[in-house]
């Protein structure tokens, strides 16, 4: 029997060293070494199958056409709109997420759907029992579903019975971390076990041509446990984001090789499970109140779906000390920038004030389209007086105060025309530089070329009373701050 030898193996990157240290020397991540035992690989000798030969690889050129992958839709419609219009035989996809956010009653309710569509469905459970998923399914209505349920955690089993199982459509690991295989030396869950157990089940889904999605674990950093290898062996990667404070549930794509990334579908957990939720804009300004400072509508991009949420701001006076920037849904140091351009460009005295900044809803905006929103708020607050309600809001900010247009503007503004808003407040058009926008029927667009000109509109009441900015107000010189 060969010696087992003590080993640390890297979690972000899979790189292994003899010995531990703080710091991995392949990647640069720190403290992501973890001891694992492992018996070393037998050597092989150069004689014979080292002589052997081998076949030669068939290289082929650029020039050629593809058929699309064919798709087995989820009958879910925001699931299948994640996973760019379903499932892919023969792919893997790994969906990962806090406890207790809906993981599994997401995949079950795929499952079931799958089977009342007849198709075979295979749901293997490593952490609930049979009696467990069977209550959750009564919950849920499922159980007049045709879906085959297993608890087992012995890979060597799974890939024996999966074998046998060619008519398959789906099949759910749940979860990829309590999968473990005899022949490795190491506990359930290591980055041995993982690694191994996921580019099993990823050979045989490929062999077989059965959809598989792994159920993954994350970290309380947010990030998937297990090797940062494990992401990049499969095919698409969700993430169930959402506050146990809110209802909300957002499945987000970050890495999908049969579609868009960046792609999110919303849901709403109720007591009979996940509901899909249809029209996000609507469900996040359901409760807006558009007579409040410190309030403006965003106009916001998911991947390919416009959606309009509520940034809110609220400033209490600080008497000393370090003011607080305390920030939910967005980021931290850009709130910070946003702060410093505005009273270093529009002479506006926010140091005294403590800021929070909330997006109403609990979803998290990561693209710099919101800057436009957020000051637009904080002007709100500082002068107490509210924006115009019937508007929205987008467009990027630079250092100098100046406004910049984005991306997927149209859609945007289709969006906002479509839940009744009447004014779009964005960047201004460059001359010859920017293509023209079009603006749908009953949208007016009141053009922005520098934060001062949103800080007027605002101080005096402007914005709130329906007028936009004038010529001369837009096109005035601006003072160089630099010099």
């Amino acid at each position: 029997m060969a010696r087992v030898v003590p080993r640390f193996v890297c979690s972000s990157c899979g790189a292994v060293a003899t010995k531990w240290a703080g710091k991995c020397e392949a990647c640069g991540a720190w403290n992501t070494l973890e001891q694992d035992e492992a018996a070393p690989p037998s050597a092989v000798g150069l004689g014979k199958a080292g002589s052997r030969k081998s076949n030669v690889i068939e290289f082929v050129g650029l020039a050629g056409v593809a058929e699309p992958p064919p798709r087995v839709p989820t009958l879910i419609a925001e699931f299948d709109r994640v996973l760019g219009g379903g499932l892919v035989p023969a792919s893997a996809v790994l969906v990962g997420g806090d406890p207790g956010i809906g993981k599994s009653t997401l995949l079950l309710q795929t499952a079931a759907s799958l089977g009342r569509a007849g198709k075979r469905v295979v749901y293997i459970s490593g952490e609930e029992s049979i009696d467990q998923i069977r209550m959750r399914a009564r919950r849920l209505g499922l159980t007049d579903s045709a879906v085959a349920l297993a608890s087992v955690t012995n890979l060597a089993e799974i890939l024996a019975s999966l074998q046998s199982e060619k008519a398959a459509s789906l099949v759910v690991i749940d979860s990829i971390q309590t999968m473990w295989a005899e022949e490795i030396e190491s506990a359930p869950g290591t980055v041995t076990q993982v690694r191994a157990a996921a580019f099993a089940l990823i050979r045989a889904a490929k062999s077989s041509g059965f959809a598989l999605v792994l159920v993954g674990h994350v970290t309380k950093d947010g990030a998937l446990a297990g090797p940062r290898v494990l992401e990049h062996m499969v095919d698409a990667v969700l993430y169930f984001e959402g506050d146990r404070g809110h209802q909300f549930r957002i499945l987000r794509g970050v890495k999908n090789r049969f579609g868009a990334t960046d792609e999110i579908g919303v849901f709403e957990m109720t007591a009979k499970g996940l509901a899909e939720v249809a029209n996000p804009s609507a469900l996040f300004l359901a409760e807006r109140r558009g007579n409040v400072a410190g309030s403006a509508v965003f106009a916001g991009l998911e991947g390919t779906r416009p959606v309009l949420m509520e940034v809110q701001v609220l400033l209490a006076p600080n008497a000393g000390g370090s003011p607080r920037r305390s920030v939910i849904g967005w980021d931290g140091g850009r709130l910070s920038m946003i702060l410093a351009v505005l009273e270093t460009r529009c002479g506006l005295k926010l140091s005294a004030h403590d800021v929070y900044l909330n997006v109403a809803g609990g979803l998290r905006i990561s693209e710099p389209a919101a800057d436009l929103a957020v000051a637009a708020a904080l002007v709100s607050a500082l002068a107490d007086v509210p924006t115009d309600p019937s508007m929205v809001f987008f467009g990027e900010i630079g250092l100098s105060g100046e406004l910049r247009q984005v991306a997927q503007a149209e859609a945007r503004l289709k969006e906002a025309a479509k839940l009744g808003f009447a004014r779009a407040g964005l960047p201004r058009l460059v001359a010859g530089g920017n293509r023209k926008i079009s603006a749908p029927a009953g949208l007016a667009l009141v053009e922005l070329g520098h934060l001062t000109d949103l800080v007027a509109t605002i101080a005096t009441g402007q914005m709130k009373a329906g007028k936009s900015p004038s010529p001369a107000q837009q096109n005035r010189e601006r003072r160089d701050d630099m010099g």
